[in-house]
């Protein structure tokens, strides 16, 4: 992992008063740890919510369960309500969803292995794309975590109020 993207995107935070909440699936908290390994995290970092599960993504998100029974877990917007729901269910302004499949099982033709929705949410404005990763799990994960870093830090420096 870059680590210098934690220390940019912790800077740019820190610049704009906000924090940062994660929404993970397929990670399963890598992003919080990647954030929560530098020094001095807790003034922009404000929580991580590990969904593993369909039922921890309604129960801990807000996810509306016809959305996952409808599109699946994997899909474009399951990543944005998790996005959404980790900053209604924070005090966080800023947000980063993952879910996708790490493999080496559970790909399909329509979303096989490697296949990521990421969601984004800053102060209010809602984003999404989604990625194919190749690679082992490690590899898929180790990929999703540096995409969604960088995914913020872009939408971050772009953004204009």
């Amino acid at each position: 992992m870059n680590t210098a993207l934690p220390q940019q995107l912790a800077a740019v935070l820190q610049d704009n008063g906000w924090m940062l909440a994660t929404a993970e699936s397929c990670t399963g908290g890598m992003i919080a740890a990647a954030c929560t390994d530098l020094a001095g995290s807790s003034n922009w970092f404000e929580r991580g919510f590990v969904t593993y599960s369909n039922e921890a993504k309604t129960e801990m998100l807000g996810v509306d369960a016809a959305l996952i029974e409808t599109h699946g877990a994997v899909s474009e917007v399951v990543a944005r309500a998790m996005a959404f729901g980790a900053v209604r269910h924070s005090r966080a302004r800023v947000s980063v969803a993952v879910t996708g499949i790490a493999g080496p099982t559970g790909g399909s033709p329509e979303k096989p292995v490697g296949t990521v929705w990421f969601g984004f949410m800053i102060d209010g404005l809602l984003s999404s794309e989604t990625k194919r990763f190749d690679g082992d799990r490690a590899a898929v994960r180790a990929a999703t975590v540096d995409h969604a870093l960088v995914g913020l830090l872009s939408r971050l420096n772009a953004f204009t109020p």
